[in-house]
């Protein structure tokens, strides 16, 4: 399933949580509560998960997964993981941590 389609059901799945699809610098993401939580760039979906917390070292243990660098400046956000299409099975899990972490 392509990246897009898969982006468009994990919002689906969260919007009766308060998500919503939007943009951030010209990309599809999800934001609720006023912040942006994922980022879809090409074949990679970026997560929010805070530098320093176990999901975020889980996350970036997956083959492929690296620090989300939107400019491709070689600044990555160090809060963020972004995780290839390959463990695309993962990203509603990593969604709803993201999600739960903007509680917090």
């Amino acid at each position: 399933m392509p990246s897009d389609d898969l982006f468009d059901e994990i919002a689906t799945d969260l919007a009766p949580r308060g998500a919503h699809a939007g943009a951030m610098f010209g990309k599809r993401a999800l934001k609720a509560h006023g912040k942006a939580f994922a980022c879809l760039q090409a074949d990679l979906l970026a997560f929010r998960l805070g530098g320093g917390t176990p999901a975020h070292a889980e996350a970036l243990a997956l083959p492929g997964a690296e620090l989300f660098d939107p400019s491709g400046k070689h600044r990555p956000f160090k809060d963020w993981v972004a995780i290839p299409v390959a463990h695309a099975h993962a990203w509603p899990h990593y969604a709803e941590t993201a999600l739960d972490s903007l509680a917090n």
